[in-house]
């Protein structure tokens, strides 16, 4: 029962969505209130307007399954896009039957609650048989993430535009939608001690390929590897390239997911969350001009890392990490701060962007000024913290969620 149940709301929904056009369901709708109405006489007016329209919904249909065209749609996602902006899908319809298809057009259906479009359909009066047109549609996704999208569907509504029909051939895809944030001018970081090795080399490789400084004579002890053959065999003496180690600093962005069991999220999500991803791509931005190596970390169910390792966390990197990234609806502080730690061994400076002020919170900055790191906290939140901020525990701020969602934070 339960399968036939939503087989029926699949099926009426496809209707609904897809094979009904505008016209088609006012025409739905007119037949019902003249079936209501009329059924107590065959003689009144109202009778004769649900036969006109019976038959006019009869001849609707025959025309369109007989007229029925075989269609394909190829199309072009972009690779990624940005929450709140416009993005275009390029689409090519192609006629693979024996007929001219008439009245055609393309769109998505069907898809996600945040992903519109924002064109109308548009439909090509005529496409002879084997032959392509193309077109775009204007989409937008309101929110970060990463999204499955139905394939979009190429119909015709020939012959009185109230049903769509087409045996139609598309493929699914995917978005992925990078959360929007603001740019800033500045940020204060407290740097430590610590420093990663690795200079200009960590354009590519993180501490294997220190920078060039010059040539000098072999001294018992170099490294044969670095001798320079060709100023040997010009000088007549061995002569070594020389190089110098230059360090960059290592930052560990932590960013707090934890929202209470008792929240509820709006149609745009958890907006305390969305305000803190849309923080931490601002800093990673900051820093990414920098010179500072970003290691990110996701406080969830469990320690999510994404790191340098061996090659440099681009920015572009930390957006796609943190676009995919959930509510977590369990406190995780008391399991994170023991995995953290040891995570710590090369981290220079925490940047930690957090959701509220607790004492679970506050054991994790404890754990990390333990292991020596500098701390620096932005706590994301309208109203008061659960517990108040000592300003003299590390360095702590307090941001609303209006402000970082409308770019008035421009320094930290």
């Amino acid at each position: 029962m339960n399968w036939e149940w939503s087989f029926v709301y699949r099926y009426s929904r496809f209707l609904w969505l897809y094979r009904f056009t505008t016209a088609g369901k006012w025409l739905c709708a007119g037949l019902i209130f003249a079936a209501m109405i009329g059924s107590a006489s065959v003689e009144t007016p109202i009778y004769q307007l649900f036969c006109a329209l019976t038959a006019f919904f009869f001849i609707d249909r025959f025309v369109g399954a007989a007229t029925r065209p075989r269609l394909s749609v190829r199309y072009e996602l972009p690779d990624r896009t940005t929450a709140g902006e416009t993005f275009t899908t390029n689409l090519t319809v192609t006629n693979r039957g024996k007929r001219t298809a008439y009245d055609v057009g393309v769109a998505f259906f069907g898809l996600p609650d945040t992903v519109e479009m924002l064109d109308r359909e548009t439909t090509h009066a005529q496409l002879p048989a084997n032959e392509s047109v193309a077109t775009s549609l204007r989409m937008r996704a309101r929110r970060r993430g990463i999204y499955s999208l139905p394939r979009p569907r190429a119909f015709s509504t020939f012959p009185f535009n109230l049903f769509r029909d087409a045996r139609s051939e598309s493929e699914k895809g995917s978005l992925l939608v990078l959360p929007s944030f603001h740019p800033l001018v500045e940020i204060d970081l407290p740097v430590g001690a610590r420093y990663q090795p690795g200079g200009v080399a960590l354009t590519s490789n993180i501490g294997e390929s220190p920078e060039y400084i010059g040539n000098r004579e072999y001294v018992s002890g170099d490294s044969a590897r670095r001798i320079d053959y060709r100023s040997w065999a010009r000088l007549g003496r061995p002569i070594v390239r020389e190089y110098q180690e230059e360090y960059y600093c290592r930052v560990a962005l932590v960013l707090d997911t934890f929202v209470p069991p008792g929240r509820k999220p709006t149609a745009d999500g958890f907006v305390e969350l969305e305000a803190a991803i849309s923080m931490s791509a601002s800093i990673a931005d900051a820093l990414s001009r920098g010179e500072y190596l970003i290691d990110l970390f996701a406080a969830g169910p469990e320690l999510y890392v994404f790191r340098a390792g061996r090659h440099t966390a681009h920015f572009d990197n930390v957006l796609e990490i943190v676009a995919g990234v959930d509510a977590c609806r369990k406190n995780p502080f008391g399991t994170v701060a023991p995995a953290l730690a040891d995570e710590l061994v090369n981290i220079s400076t925490v940047v930690g962007v957090f959701l509220d002020w607790d004492q679970s919170r506050r054991e994790l900055v404890r754990v990390a000024m333990e292991r020596g790191c500098r701390v620096k906290i932005i706590v994301v939140r309208d109203g008061e913290t659960t517990e108040p901020i000592d300003l003299g525990e590390a360095d702590v701020m307090q941001v609303g969620v209006t402000e970082v969602r409308d770019g008035g934070i421009e320094t930290l």
